[in-house]
Order: structure tokens, then sequence, then C-alpha cells
């Protein structure tokens, strides 16, 4: 059983799965691997998540402290995302997980070039 955030899980990869898991979240942290980002620029990358959904998972990374929020003191108001230690510790496994997302497209795109040909 482990602890977090006044929230109960039963083992470690149920607390993974809470704090990277769902749509955007692994995605977010993947754009931001590369460099710091302001929320427009992370929403054109992002094009088909929706403002409250962007919003709301950047404040679930922030708040599990994967995700740093810097707000610059002007007008108009810049605000800018980048990875905190704790996020940038994430990039190897996100590394791992697109490898085998391109690995397991290519072997599924064999399987069915296969079956075409077979036809």
């Amino acid at each position: 059983m482990i602890m977090f955030k006044n929230n109960e899980y039963q083992c470690s990869m149920e607390l993974t799965l809470a704090l990277i898991g769902g749509k955007w979240k692994a995605l977010i942290l993947w754009h931001l691997s590369e460099k710091t980002l302001r929320y427009s620029e992370l929403k054109k990358t992002l094009p088909k998540v929706t403002p409250k959904m962007l919003t709301q998972q950047l404040r679930e990374l922030e708040d599990s402290g994967l995700v740093k929020r810097f707000i610059y003191t002007q007008i108009p108001p810049k605000v800018e995302y980048s990875l905190t230690q704790a996020g940038k510790s994430l990039l190897p496994i996100l590394d791992t997980m697109c490898k085998w997302g391109q690995n397991y497209a290519d072997d599924n795109e064999q399987i069915e070039q296969r079956k075409c040909e077979a036809d």
C-alpha cells in the first residue's frame, strides 16, 4: 500500500498511472522534454486537446511535481512550463514507450500485409 497526497494506491504501478496516465499527460511531458514551452506553444503541439483539458492536465502535472510553472510578472502575463527533475526522470520511460508503440505498429502492419497477400 502506498500513500501519496492523501490518496491510497494498491501498488506503485497504480500510482505511476495516476501520475502520467490518460491521453494527454505523457504527451505533454514528451513535448516539454525538448524545451520550455508556453501554454500557446503546448496547445499548438497538441491541437486535439481542449483548452480546459490542457489546463487541467498541466495543473495535475504541476501538483504532482513533474512540471514546473513559471509566471513572469509582466503585462500581459507570460507563463512557461518546463520539466522538474522528477519529470525529467520519466524521459527514459517515455522514450521506451515511444519505441514500443512504433515497434507494435510496425509489427501489426506486417501482419496486415501478410493477410492481404494471402487473400
